[in-house]
């Protein structure tokens, strides 16, 4: 699996990543959707790396990860873009998330 981040978006990671925060994690967000496969793909900082449950994404800014289990909702192949003040996660094959606010990428990730 493998995360581009476009030169716009990475500028605006940098400003909001803390020094606390080791890595950056795609998250499937299912809070408040009802079960398990309703969700939403995002982005998030965390400071939380599980090795025996997470992977590495590829990717040449940020050390990325996902969770074994939650990466059958992304895509091989992701690029992270930042487009009229929010983050969009989007694939060859169509958009992902069209839009993820910045304050949600500091958000707690519930795991």
């Amino acid at each position: 699996m493998k995360l581009t981040i476009t030169e716009d978006a990475l500028k605006e990671l940098k400003q909001v990543k803390t020094s606390n925060h080791t890595a950056l994690r795609l998250y499937y967000d299912t809070a408040g959707m009802g079960c398990g496969v309703n969700g939403q793909p995002t982005i998030r900082f965390t400071d939380l790396v599980r090795e025996e449950k997470d992977e590495t994404v590829e990717n040449e800014d940020f050390h990325v990860i996902i969770d074994k289990q939650q990466a059958v909702f992304f895509q091989k192949d992701m690029k992270l873009a930042f487009t009229k003040g929010t983050f969009r996660l989007s694939s060859p094959e169509g958009i992902l998330t069209p839009i993820i606010p910045v304050a949600s990428v500091t958000k707690e990730v519930y795991l």
